[in-house]
């Protein structure tokens, strides 16, 4: 713990075990221990569904008194700052010391506090008999405006898993270039675009590409979207996102889904491919392996899930 920078408290439903498991390996190269991970990668946790708060690490002492010596000799000099305690797995600290050691802090910085709208947050947790001080970032869930996006469809990917899909592929990278080759109203090109990811779109449906074209310019993104087989689309890519139809706005049957895979693999170093059936011969038969894949299941249906690969070019 001592040698990372940052530590990261993650929040999810039983049901999203999996898929928050997956992109923690793609963002992080590891997952989160009973929904908390310490990395020395900095990641906005506004990127990320499932990352609730993010701790840069400033200070650590094994010693509380030590730790408060050590944050006013940093000479902290800010106003509109606040305090929270980060009560972590395994923390016994009671409520009323949890407050004496918040007064401890705010006494050893320099400045007004501003419990409402702080220009700065700073956070104090103990974990493994150690004390931890840094500048707190919190999920600040802009991104759920999306979900007032003009045009959408009931059975588009829910938001969560379009965010994690967006990690996924990019691996916490960028500069990365991604195509959604089956982009539908838009639902995965949002949330890349929200993250600044670099991401191009196709569809063979002209009526879905007008929409998510209006989806995007509703929310002031920019992202090239392409009415097109996927087969006739020229460019590369680092990766691939494959949401399959789902036979209900776009026709799909296994040569469909044959047809889109083998075409992704001529274009895409990598694929990530969202199905409802087991597509894993299709996709060996495309030249491709299975580097790795979760389930992810829907609030309040036990019986529905999506099935999520990531794959990867056969040397």
């Amino acid at each position: 713990m001592h040698q990372n920078k940052y530590i990261y408290i993650f929040s999810y439903d039983n049901f999203e075990t999996e898929l928050c498991k997956l992109e923690s390996r793609y963002i992080f190269k590891k997952e989160d221990k009973n929904k908390l991970l310490f990395s020395d990668i900095k990641i906005e946790p506004s990127c990320s569904a499932f990352i609730k708060k993010r701790l840069e690490i400033i200070l650590v002492s094994e010693d509380y008194t030590t730790l408060i010596n050590e944050i006013k000799n940093e000479n902290i000099c800010v106003d509109g700052f606040k305090v929270e305690y980060l009560v972590l797995d395994g923390d016994t600290t009671e409520y009323s010391k949890r407050l004496e050691k918040l007064t401890d802090i705010g006494y050893s910085i320099e400045g007004d506090p501003e419990y409402y709208m702080p220009a700065i947050t700073y956070a104090l947790c103990h974990y493994e008999s150690t004390w931890c001080f840094g500048i707190l970032i919190k999920n600040n869930y802009a991104w759920q405006k999306h979900k007032q996006k003009p045009y959408s469809f009931s059975n588009s990917i829910k938001t969560n898993i379009a965010k994690a899909l967006v990690n996924i592929a990019a691996e916490a990278d960028n500069e990365k270039k991604l195509l959604d080759a089956c982009c539908g109203v838009g639902t995965i090109m949002l949330e890349a675009c929200f993250s600044g990811n670099n991401i191009e779109g196709c569809d063979i449906n002209w009526k879905v590409c007008w929409k998510a074209r209006e989806n995007l310019s509703f929310f002031n993104y920019t992202a090239k979207i392409y009415r097109s087989d996927i087969k006739d689309i020229t460019d590369r890519y680092d990766a691939a996102i494959i949401d399959l139809p789902y036979n209900l706005f776009s026709h799909s049957d296994k040569v469909t889904t044959i047809h889109i895979i083998e075409s992704a693999v001529e274009i895409a170093e990598r694929l990530v491919i969202v199905s409802t059936s087991d597509i894993a011969n299709i996709i060996s038969n495309a030249g491709m392996i299975i580097s790795d894949h979760c389930s992810v299941g829907k609030s309040g249906k036990a019986n529905f899930e999506r099935k999520i690969w990531v794959c990867e070019k056969k040397e």
